[in-house]
């Protein structure tokens, strides 16, 4: 398509995103805070030159958006090609595809990362309401704007952060850059764009949703794991209290028939059943919260 040549930076982000269109939002956050990044430093640089010819030598260097947009797409596909896990033969039957989700190293790692989610929600939360608190309590001072501005900047480092972690956890592209500040300008012109910027407070609204959310998912794998691994592994208590190994005669069992060595197959089968169970809902809840993360984090438009 044949467009004018941009004459602004705010027209060749503008162009340049158009270009991204469709692709993923924290590819196109990243594309965006590295052009504008390159283009407000090579302006600054050459204050005796106007803004559009600047942006003419730059379309021969840098590159007209479709191209910086090619060419971002382009590494895209290397990038993903080169951290995509090993694809797996589809198994045929519906036992197999079941039974397949332990060759899959995401199940795994979003298991991790729903455990870890309890830790991380209890300190992104604290942060965040500590943080708040002492913002409002601090705002009738000299120093109670800058404190928010600090604030603010370590809650989108943090969030950064958690986009990374997420990414290698689920596989689910993440932002490797935060969304660009815009064109140098006053103090108070900075603070009515974060106060202003959407992703502000849903950055805010992500670390403290992450507590009961961590709560949710910890309890899920934690009681998940104990009740899977202890039915696995009750035929072999019940195998060595009835050789003499191991005695249990002081735990009392509710039925009694669990403690019957015809039941201990069925004990075991049905803790790989709520094992296996369990990975699907692990990598089915990492999925989701990959998407809802996302949502607030991510810069839109």
């Amino acid at each position: 398509m044949n467009r004018s040549a941009p004459r602004s930076i705010d027209q060749y982000l503008r162009q340049l995103r158009e270009e991204l269109a469709g692709e993923d939002p924290a590819l196109i956050q990243d594309a965006l805070y590295d052009a504008e990044e390159y283009l407000r430093a090579e302006v600054a640089a050459h204050p005796e030159k106007s803004e559009a010819d600047i942006l003419e030598i730059i379309a021969s260097t840098y590159g007209a958006p479709d191209e910086v947009a090619a060419a971002y797409r382009d590494t895209e596909i290397k990038v993903k090609a080169a951290m995509t896990t090993p694809v797996r033969k589809r198994a045929e039957s519906a036992a197999g595809r079941f039974f397949g989700v332990y060759s899959d190293p995401r199940a795994y790692t979003a298991l991790f990362f729903m455990i870890l989610s309890l830790a991380t929600g209890i300190i992104y939360f604290t942060f965040t309401v500590v943080g708040l608190s002492v913002s409002a309590g601090l705002a009738v001072l000299v120093v109670g704007v800058p404190f928010f501005l600090l604030f603010i900047g370590i809650a989108r480092v943090i969030s950064l952060a958690e986009g990374r972690l997420i990414e290698a956890m689920t596989g689910v592209r993440m932002p490797r850059r935060p969304p660009h500040p815009g064109a140098p300008g006053g103090f108070w012109s900075r603070v009515a764009g974060m106060l202003t910027d959407r992703r502000t407070w849903s950055t805010l609204l992500y670390l403290v949703l992450m507590l009961p959310l961590g709560i949710a998912y910890f309890v899920i794998a934690v009681v998940g794991l104990t009740v899977s691994m202890s039915l696995i592994f009750a035929p072999l208590v019940g195998l060595a209290d009835h050789i003499g190994i191991l005695s249990t005669d002081q735990v009392h069992l509710s039925p009694e028939w669990i403690g019957a060595l015809w039941a201990l197959p069925f004990l075991f089968a049905l803790g790989v059943l709520l094992l296996t169970t369990l990975m699907h809902v692990s990598r089915g809840i990492g999925r989701l919260h990959a998407g809802y993360a996302k949502a607030l984090l991510v810069a839109r438009g």
